[in-house]
């Protein structure tokens, strides 16, 4: 595929504190047509988006800082047409309906490729009622998961706040946080 010049490519911002996971995201972008920015931080994106409003976001969710949660909203602020799709490896229902509610059009659960990536950012923002649903209930890790990432955004990601609202000791739910949910 040949190269166009930059001011022909869709410019995307890629926000990930992953070095490494950001280069390698970056390279397979760009090979896919875009011409890439990147930041590793929700500070550092703001200043790239006020330079120059990029038309396709990926935005990770958690960060050392701001959640990406906040970056989504501050990106539709500057340019209602960017199209955001959130990234995380601590993906939870709670945190994928406040992305689409703040903006993103869709919630990828890492670990994903590039083409997945490429092809949220080109999907219709409209709803797929073709999407299987799954056969079984969630675990109850899961479930557990799941409740401490609502309570969580209902405390505006105070650890202490919400631990408090679980009846649990801050250190118990910060051990929690930084396991995985499990797959489903």
């Amino acid at each position: 595929m040949p190269k166009l010049p930059d001011d022909e490519r869709s410019t995307l911002l890629l926000v990930d504190d992953d070095d490494v996971f950001r280069r390698v995201l970056a390279r397979a972008l760009e090979r896919r047509g875009y011409a890439v920015s990147v930041a590793a931080s929700v500070d550092a994106a703001l200043v790239s988006a006020l330079e120059q409003p990029p038309e396709y976001a990926v935005v990770d969710l958690k960060m050392p800082g701001s959640s990406g949660l906040v970056l989504i909203e501050k990106l539709i602020e500057l340019d209602p047409n960017t199209r955001v799709v959130m990234l995380t490896g601590y993906a939870s229902i709670a945190t994928a309906i406040e992305a689409i509610k703040l903006g993103a059009l869709h919630y990828l659960a890492k670990p994903c490729d590039a083409d997945q990536v490429v092809a949220a950012l080109n999907k219709s923002s409209a709803g797929d009622s073709a999407t299987p649903v799954a056969g079984s209930p969630l675990s109850v890790d899961r479930l557990e998961w799941e409740h401490i990432q609502r309570v969580l955004a209902e405390q505006q990601g105070n650890i202490s706040a919400t631990a408090r609202a679980l009846k649990m000791h801050r250190r118990t739910l910060q051990r929690k946080l930084g396991k995985r949910p499990t797959r489903e």
